[in-house]
C-alpha cells in the first residue's frame, strides 16, 4: 500500500530539484558567460594598449567595467552551486565563497575552525551552505556593518555553526512574519535534523547559531 509524502518529504523533493538546477546554471554561468567575459577583457587589455592617448582614459574604463561584471558573475556562480562543495567539502566552499563576498560587499569576514572536520553528507553540506548563505545575504542587505564573525566548531556531538554580525539589529519576532529567508533557514536545518537559533539586539547586532548533530 502506497502512504502520502509528508510535508517533510515534499519540501526535500522540491530542495533537491532547486539544487539540481542551480547547479545545472552554475556551471552554465562559469563554462560559458564567465568564459567568454574573460576573452572581452584579455582582448581589451590588448586593445588598451595600442590605442591613441584620446581613447585610453574610454579603454580604461570600459576594462574595469568588465572586470567587476566577471566579479560578479563568478560570486552569482558560486552562490548558485560552489564546485568546491561536492568535491572538497563545507570548508573549502565557505572560503572560496567568503573571498568573492567580501570582495563585492566589502564586508570583512573573520572566519575560523575548530575542532577536526568530519565527513557529512552532500545533502547536510549543501543545506549549510545554504542557510550560511543566507545569513550573509541578509547582513550584507540589513545590517549596515562592515564586518562579521563566522565559526565552525566541530565537537563530538555535532557541528555548531555560529555567525555573527555588528549592525544595525533588528526585532526577530516581527521580522519572522514576513521574512521567507529566516524561516527558510530554520526549515532547511529541521530538515536534516539540525536546528537555527536567531537572535538580536538594537544597535548591538544579530547573532545565528546552527546545529547539525553527527
Amino acid at each position: 500500500m502506497k502512504t502520502q509524502p509528508t510535508k517533510e518529504n515534499i519540501s526535500s523533493y522540491i530542495i533537491q530539484a532547486q539544487e539540481q538546477e542551480l547547479k545545472r546554471i552554475a556551471l552554465e554561468l562559469h563554462e560559458g558567460v564567465g568564459q567568454t567575459l574573460y576573452s572581452l577583457y584579455t582582448g581589451l587589455q590588448l586593445i588598451e594598449g595600442n590605442v591613441d592617448q584620446s581613447m585610453k582614459g574610454y579603454m580604461e574604463d570600459m576594462t574595469q567595467l568588465l572586470e567587476k561584471t566577471i566579479q560578479e558573475v563568478r560570486l552569482l556562480a558560486v552562490e548558485l552551486h560552489p564546485p568546491t562543495l561536492t568535491t572538497l567539502g563545507l570548508l573549502s566552499a565557505m572560503k572560496t565563497y567568503l573571498k568573492l563576498y567580501t570582495s563585492t560587499y566589502g564586508i570583512e569576514v573573520d572566519f575560523n575552525v575548530f575542532g577536526d572536520e568530519v565527513e557529512i553528507s552532500e545533502k547536510e553540506r549543501i543545506t549549510l551552505f545554504r542557510v550560511c548563505q543566507e545569513a550573509l545575504a541578509n547582513i550584507a542587505i540589513h545590517a549596515d556593518t562592515i564586518r562579521a564573525d563566522i565559526t565552525l566548531t566541530w565537537e563530538p556531538e555535532g557541528l555548531f555553526i555560529s555567525i555573527r554580525d555588528f549592525g544595525k539589529g533588528f526585532d526577530v519576532e516581527a521580522a519572522m512574519d514576513h521574512s521567507p529567508g529566516l524561516a527558510s533557514m530554520i526549515e532547511r536545518m529541521g530538515l536534516i535534523g539540525g536546528s537555527c537559533t536567531i537572535s538580536s539586539r538594537m544597535q548591538e547586532g544579530t547573532s545565528i547559531e546552527f546545529f547539525l548533530p553527527l
